[in-house]
């Protein structure tokens, strides 16, 4: 086990790094470009700080284990909401000006809601699956439409300070092969290092998923959230949370669905899932601001919290029971 879990740690340590250089290569390639700071943003950027969770469960579900590849969607957007944005509000209480984010917001409760729509048979299928990708082109469609016509919004001020520094296209262009070999790499040893414990331990994929994995692929999330805040850049803090959660509902959870359609893993249905439709309810009526601009105070953050705790607390139950 201690090969394991080696493997890892040395998985998400490579994973984070790599996901930071794609990220980065992607913005510089599309800045040489001249694509514009808020598309740049809302879609090469929400979608490369979701590359790690897409790539996990490519290889999750390619080795066998779908219920891996589901923990870590469903996990990481609980993590995301819970403890990501519990911890950053704690900190540094966070104020939502942009017009986009009210957009994306009441978009994601819908999203969820659809998801449930389709899971409700207990089955993750390979229509499911089709639904979920389309819906994906869909949004990302949608968003770029919104970067174009939107570049008064708040928010395309905010990512055009935080665009990393420009580079010549033919170092753009390796910076960004590079970080996508390790991000392959990487997100391949840590699925081998949790299929082997959860195996070890007796316990489900879909409880390594939940925990392990999607803690650990949302530390990039946690870091750039909390520095977001404390730059005073609060649409990007909450931003980078409802886009990483838009694309891990529809392009992460679209995986299985193609690669390993079957029955869901027990626990999903009953458990798992209505926590991530309640905590992404929670999320709409704390920080929309149905009179003004929303706000996530230190009591909100701390309520996150304490859902973030509870909800672990019922997986450690859940694990221990059988």
């Amino acid at each position: 086990m201690l090969l394991d879990i080696v493997a890892i740690l040395i998985g998400f340590a490579l994973l984070i790094w790599s996901a930071d250089l794609f990220v980065d290569g992607a913005s510089a390639v599309a800045q040489n470009l001249n694509v514009s700071p808020l598309l740049i943003g809302l879609v090469i950027v929400g979608f490369g700080t979701s590359a790690p969770e897409m790539l996990v469960a490519a290889f999750a579900s390619a080795d066998g284990a779908p219920g891996l590849a589901i923990g870590n969607a469903l996990g990481s957007n609980i993590t995301n909401i819970s403890l990501v944005l519990g911890a950053t509000a704690l900190l540094v209480p966070l104020h939502v000006h942009s017009g986009i984010l009210k957009r994306e917001m009441p978009i994601l409760t819908g999203i969820m809601l659809v998801i449930l729509a389709i899971l409700w048979d207990g089955t993750l299928s390979l229509i499911d699956g089709i639904i979920l990708a389309v819906g994906l082109f869909l949004v990302m469609g949608w968003l770029s439409k919104q970067a174009i016509k939107e570049t008064g919004d708040p928010l395309n001020q905010e990512f055009k300070d935080e665009l990393p520094v420009a580079m010549p296209m033919p170092k753009a262009s390796l910076t960004l092969l590079i970080g996508l070999l390790v991000l392959l790499g990487s997100s391949k040893l840590l699925v081998w290092g949790a299929t082997n414990i959860a195996v070890e331990l007796g316990i489900s994929d879909l409880i390594i998923g939940l925990t392990i994995v999607a803690i650990g692929t949302s530390l990039p999330e946690l870091a750039a959230t909390i520095m977001s805040a404390y730059k005073k850049e609060h649409d990007i803090a909450l931003g980078n949370i409802i886009g990483s959660n838009i694309f891990n509902m529809l392009g992460v959870l679209a995986i299985p669905a193609l690669m390993a359609p079957g029955k869901l893993p027990e626990g999903v249905l009953e458990r798992d899932l209505p926590w991530t439709i309640g905590l992404t309810l929670l999320l709409f009526l704390m920080a929309y601001g149905f009179k003004s601009a929303g706000y996530l105070s230190r009591f909100k953050g701390a309520i996150l919290l304490i859902c973030f705790v509870a909800y672990e607390t019922v997986l450690y139950l859940s694990a221990t029971a059988t």
